[in-house]
């Protein structure tokens, strides 16, 4: 296969990222038996396993920095992707390319019948991961579950260290006591003799996460903590503890108080791994090159241009947070959105708090769950948000720029498919402009 055949190979395979707001009926067994016909290359180095409603993603890439800095070969796998499918797997920060992952996959195709399954996307492009990994040996692996935890294809992984970054109310109904249930979920990735990292501080769900087997849990508050978290230029200045001791003043060079949560947790899931403190200097290298694609990512100026995938409601208030807390406008804040299935829109566009942008502009994301804009311009008029829906993506951001001026913020949040297409018309822009 080349990679054009290797990715119409994974489209002919069922997208629950595409086609399902919440799942039911998830197994394990058919990842177990595709990665038993390819060797179980899963248990050929330790990994590090992160779950959570948000800030995975991030956390994911602030643990695969550290341990990277402290002289490791590592293995990420995140999703979803942005632009290209390569970017979920990434070996030492530089994602797979187009023949090697035509290869991992043509030898997926190549053992799909006697493994005797029909795999997923999901499930292809985890085992594409894994038997990457081992091919080219790294030192460790971290993984990003996709869909809460137990029954996630990437949980045939025994962790080392078990990472969750919090708990909020995606993927389900909201109905009954949901929380306890979700974080029974995602405590699901704990394996016996691993450390759990936790970074949800609800104590009502204390005795869940301590009943999930670990052989030592680590609490944010008690064992771990970002201390403080003060905005600077470019980003912010934060001390972090651990249970091994504080480093203090480093520098994340991106927005929002709730990355230095995510960093103080990262810090902790490398200090879990290595089994001892990491140098400040070490841990000050590590972040200064940290970059986060569309979360909070300022890709134009005047106007100012942010990307923030704010997916769910809790992601919409961090958004907003960040917004209040790290940016003095002296023009009108212009909103593009996007929504799936699942969201109800009113209460993103209040958790965002949209009623304080002097223009909104909704759009249809590219994907068969996406809520039509006319929906989420409906919701916006009935807050008495002014703005209107338009089709596409691409049309949404020429609108925006249209009525922008230089001392405008225009804002692109909601579904990571709007993040995804919008980052890369921007940046394509940047490039034919330059």
């Amino acid at each position: 296969m080349n990679i054009t055949s290797a990715l119409r190979y994974l489209d002919e395979h069922e997208n629950l990222e595409a086609t399902a707001g919440w799942t039911h009926g998830l197994s394990l067994e058919k990842m177990a038996r595709l990665c038993a016909v390819l060797g179980d290359p899963q248990h050929a180095y330790p990994v590090v396993h992160v779950t959570g409603t948000n800030g995975k993603g991030s956390t994911v890439r602030m643990i695969t920095a550290l341990l990277k800095a402290a002289g490791l070969s590592v293995g990420t796998y995140t999703s979803p992707h942005l632009a290209r499918v390569n970017e979920r797997i990434s070996w030492d920060g530089e994602p797979i390319d187009d023949d090697s992952l035509a290869a991992q996959i043509e030898a997926i195709a190549a053992l799909e019948g006697l493994a005797g399954v029909r795999p997923s996307y999901f499930e292809i492009l985890t085992a594409a991961a894994f038997s990457w990994f081992a091919e080219v040996a790294v030192d460790v692996a971290v993984i990003e579950v996709g869909l809460l935890g137990r029954y996630d294809a990437t949980n045939v992984a025994d962790a080392q260290v078990a990472v969750l970054t919090n708990v909020g109310r995606d993927h389900t109904d909201g109905h009954g006591n949901w929380r306890v249930d979700i974080a029974e979920e995602k405590a699901g990735i704990v394996k016996p003799g691993s450390t759990f990292v936790v970074g949800e501080t609800d104590p009502t769900l204390h005795a869940t996460f301590a009943a999930a087997g670990a052989a030592a849990t680590w609490w944010r508050g008690p064992d771990f903590a970002c201390d403080q978290s003060l905005v600077a230029l470019g980003g912010r200045v934060v001390d972090l503890r651990t249970p091994n001791g504080s480093v203090e003043e480093v520098f994340l060079p991106v927005h929002g108080a709730h990355q230095g949560d995510n960093a103080a947790i990262a810090l902790a899931a490398a200090e879990a791994f290595f089994g001892r403190a990491l140098e400040p200097e070490l841990v000050a290298e590590a972040f200064a090159g940290l970059q986060l694609p569309g979360r909070f990512e300022i890709v134009a100026r005047e106007p100012t241009i942010v990307l923030d995938g704010a997916h769910n409601p809790d992601g919409a208030e961090a958004a907003a947070q960040t917004l209040a807390e790290e940016f003095t406008l002296t023009g009108s804040l212009i909103i593009v959105i996007g929504l799936l299935s699942g969201r109800d829109p009113s209460e993103m566009l209040e958790a965002l708090g949209a009623q304080e942008a002097g223009y909104l502009v909704a759009c249809t994301p590219a994907s068969p769950r996406a809520i039509p804009a006319p929906e989420v311009a409906a919701a916006a008029d009935k807050l008495g948000i002014v703005g209107e829906a338009v089709s596409s993506v691409p049309e949404a951001l020429d609108r925006a720029r249209a009525m922008a001026t230089p001392d405008d913020l225009i804002l692109v949040t909601g579904s990571l498919y709007l993040i995804g297409e919008a980052r890369s018309l921007l940046l394509a822009d940047q490039d034919d402009r330059s």
